[in-house]
């Protein structure tokens, strides 16, 4: 029998106001695989994400995780997932290790096993040397590693990453991506995620979709999405051509959180 797929969209239509953000979205996204959502500032990425996580209510299509209906069986479908927002969100008066243990009890974590899964997914962050330490001390690339040992500490199906290594220099981004990809190897973990970082998706994602304006315009392997554009094409050819328009106004916005990020992470601190 073969398995259902770890996300399926149908129809996914939401609005604000007059507005359509996303507008009848149908993807499927295979178990095991890492599947980037692409797309310039206000695409509906994010709001896709906050759909499928059951952060916000479907208004029109459906969406499942793992076969199960994100309406009918929210609960169970937050059981499955890991979610790595934006902006940071840590509590700099706990320790690491206070802030991950908040997430096993979050998640039901069996009590007998909270301890060893906390210290487990700390060291695989190499946070096990700092975690008695507070949160607020730590550096902008610890606190991703941090959020990522929360959203990790269920041993999630479906890890949900949005803009998750933005502001951080690329020895921190590299880092980050090392130990997603241990999950992925070590429980089969399904990642999601957005990025901005065009060879970042490039090298990371097995298939990509490519939205604007809510609309999703392209779905494909990075080869396959470049090879459609031409010989020597890159993604950001890709993204310019589906996109309708310069990254300059991309990497504006990105700038905008990278800054949000930065004061978020000083606040912290």
């Amino acid at each position: 029998m073969t398995s259902v797929p770890a996300v399926e969209c149908a129809g996914l239509t939401h609005r604000y106001g007059t507005s359509t953000v996303v507008d009848d979205l149908t993807l499927t996204i295979e178990r095991g695989e890492v599947f980037g959502l692409l797309g310039p500032n206000g695409a509906g990425k994010s709001t896709t994400i906050q759909l499928l996580t059951t952060l916000m209510p479907i208004q029109s299509g459906s969406v499942r995780v793992f076969g199960l209906d994100v309406t009918a069986h929210a609960a169970d479908v937050r059981y499955n997932l890991g979610y790595v927002p934006q902006q940071l969100s840590i509590e700099a008066g706990l320790t690491g290790r206070q802030n991950v243990a908040w997430f096993t009890r979050l998640f039901d974590v069996p009590r007998a096993e909270r301890g060893e899964r906390v210290d487990e997914v700390l060291d695989a962050m190499n946070l096990l040397d700092v975690a008695d330490r507070l949160a607020g001390g730590y550096s902008g690339g610890m606190i991703r590693r941090l959020e990522l040992a929360q959203a990790l500490v269920n041993r999630p199906a479906l890890l949900v990453l949005d803009e998750p290594t933005v502001g951080l220099d690329p020895i921190a981004r590299d880092s980050v991506w090392e130990r997603v990809a241990e999950m992925r190897a070590g429980y089969g973990t399904t990642v999601l995620l957005t990025t901005h970082y065009m060879a970042e998706a490039d090298a990371l994602c097995d298939r990509i979709a490519l939205l604007h304006k809510g609309v999703l315009r392209a779905t494909g392997s990075p080869a396959d999405l470049k090879a459609g554009i031409g010989p020597g094409a890159t993604l950001e050819d890709v993204f310019r051509h589906h996109a309708g328009e310069s990254l300059d106004d991309v990497t504006e916005g990105n700038m905008r959180n990278v800054r949000s990020t930065r004061r978020t992470a000083r606040r912290a601190g």
